[in-house]
């Protein structure tokens, strides 16, 4: 079987190319071009000059469509076919603090679900080692200091499934846990802290490759203390998660930061049960969570609590709000979160030896059709 989408305007991280035509055999692009002079294929996929660009990778959500990543396997599928409608053909699998044998056993299901799904890409620790006056959404009594029999047993559960994993650098025994983590094979992120520039930096020397959802959970920057998010701006080893919903993060700040750092700002949801569904109430792990205009909060508080954001969504609001070109904005969705992974040789870009993940786009940046693997989701 194979397909050829043609007359497409395409957009990636290699910059735009009219009437432009991509030839899939099975789940791998075998060969692009441009102009009527083109291979013949199986079906044909008229993109009819509206944009074509690869599918969006999510290195952070909770959940989406009603449905939560803690609450087993049918939900899960169930929130990733919302996201999927929205443009993330391959998702990261986030979990929040909870006590350490639900997480071993939540771990065990995403590796199930990663073995029998490509597009699941495996697993994200968001919790537990956190900082507790950074905690955020993150339940204080699941807690932990990271410990080697934490790890061990975290890392054993997701059997080489775990991707990325969130640590306060200030915990007693955080660096040591980046080494262990970084042998394994896993990316650390820097967040839930309370780290002064001077301690990411360390962090980033050790191996931390990530800055989990910049400017929320951190110190912000100023004028004489920069803090964590200057710290990375200032690496070029560093991928800065930003979720931009313009409630997170200031469409102006987020701006900056992409100008900050060209190329590694990973555009996230960090979304949870209430992307793509309605307001109302809903939790996020043990924790209960108010949703009204959109906003997601701990109920009784004024602390954020995941997004209700969809990566679609976040593209518009980088074009249209804060100021970002559609190549960079693009970028952010796809190559930047492939690179952190290091799946950056197969995801990414519309270019022969890529997976087949496309995604179909009206000219105000709305979704029309995704495939995934070669095949319409």
């Amino acid at each position: 079987m194979s397909t050829l989408f043609h007359s497409a305007r395409k957009l990636d991280a290699h910059g735009q190319v009219d009437d432009f035509w991509m030839l899939v055999e099975g789940n791998t692009i075998t060969a692009t071009g441009s102009g009527h002079e083109r291979p013949d294929a199986t079906a044909n996929v008229d993109v009819a000059g509206h944009w074509l660009v690869p599918g969006f990778l999510d290195l952070h959500g909770h959940g989406g469509g009603g449905h939560a990543y803690d609450d087993g396997p049918d939900e899960i599928l169930s929130a990733l076919a919302t996201h999927r409608a929205h443009g993330t053909t391959r998702s990261v699998i986030s979990l929040v603090a909870n006590p350490l044998a639900f997480m071993r056993e939540s771990l065990g299901v995403i590796a199930d679900l990663a073995s029998a799904d490509p597009l699941v890409l495996g697993s994200h620790l968001e919790g537990p080692f956190l900082a507790p006056g950074n905690r955020g959404a993150h339940n204080h009594d699941y807690l932990l200091e990271p410990s080697p029999y934490a790890l061990e047993e975290l890392i054993g559960a997701a059997r080489g499934t775990l991707r990325q994993i969130t640590i306060a650098p200030e915990l007693p025994g955080a660096m040591e846990a980046i080494d262990v983590l970084v042998e394994a094979q896993v990316a650390v992120g820097i967040g839930h802290t309370l780290a002064d520039e001077a301690l990411a930096h360390e962090a980033f020397d050790r191996g931390a490759r990530l800055l989990t959802h910049a400017f929320n959970a951190m110190p912000g920057i100023h004028h004489r203390a920069p803090g964590p998010v200057v710290a990375a701006f200032d690496d070029e080893r560093v991928t800065l998660e930003l979720i931009l919903d313009g409630k997170h993060v200031h469409p102006s700040v987020a701006h900056l930061a992409f100008g900050a750092a060209p190329g590694r700002i990973a555009l996230v949801t960090d979304a949870m049960a209430a992307a793509g569904s309605v307001d109302g109430d809903y939790t996020l792990g043990t924790l209960n969570v108010a949703v009204r205009d959109g906003l997601a909060m701990l109920r009784g508080t004024t602390t954020i609590a995941g997004s209700t954001l969809t990566q679609d969504a976040a593209l518009r609001c980088a074009v249209t709000e804060a100021r970002v070109s559609a190549q960079d904005a693009v970028t952010a969705l796809t190559l930047t979160p492939a690179r952190a992974l290091g799946l950056d040789h197969r995801h990414g870009l519309l270019a022969p030896g890529f997976a087949a993940d496309a995604v179909l786009l009206d000219h105000s940046w709305h979704v029309t059709g995704v495939w995934a693997d070669g095949l319409k989701l």
